[in-house]
Order: structure tokens, then C-alpha cells, then sequence
């Protein structure tokens, strides 16, 4: 290959990788949120991965959001109450078994 090729295949690599990094960064993990089923990777004991939480809004399920949104996102369960986001794990609405 010659060379100006070698530095364009590079340039372009570095080009393509640059907006997935920031996209990857511009997101935070929050915590209790999540529809049963609908959760990003890891929701505590008893899960495996992506989709495995158990209840609406379990605590201890994440989904990503954008960066600084987490805190301040507000549900309103089928049970009426508020639940709010964290960016820690919640001990609330953690299934039994």
C-alpha cells in the first residue's frame, strides 16, 4: 500500500472513532428508571444483562440517559408514587426472588 494510502486509511479511522467516543461520553448510567425487561446491562442479583430486570423501575437496573439528566428524570409509577433517578444503585422496587 503506499503511503498516502496508510495515512488516509489512518486519518479516516481516527475520523469515524472521534463521534462515538463524545456520543459515549455525552451519557450516565441511571438507576430506577428502566421499564421491566427494557434496562441496559446488569440489574443487580439475579440478572444477567441488557432486558433482564425484573419490575418497573427496580433500583437496581440502569439505562442510559443523557449526561446530567439523570437526577432530575421524575416517573410516575402505576402505583402513583414518584420515582426519581440516581446515579447509584436503589435498594427500592427490588424483586423478591
Amino acid at each position: 500500500m503506499k503511503p498516502q494510502l496508510t495515512l488516509a486509511a489512518a486519518l479516516t479511522a481516527v475520523a469515524l472513532a472521534a463521534p462515538i467516543q463524545v456520543q459515549a461520553q455525552a451519557k450516565e448510567k441511571c438507576f430506577g428508571i428502566a421499564l421491566a425487561g427494557k434496562n441496559a446491562c446488569a440489574a443487580g442479583p439475579g440478572t444477567t444483562c441488557a432486558g433482564t430486570s425484573k419490575v418497573d423501575y427496580q433500583g437496581n437496573a440502569w439505562s442510559l440517559v443523557p449526561k446530567g439528566t439523570c437526577e432530575t428524570t421524575v416517573i410516575n409509577a402505576a402505583d402513583g408514587k414518584e420515582r426519581k433517578g440516581s446515579l447509584v444503585a436503589l435498594d427500592r422496587d427490588i424483586p423478591s426472588s
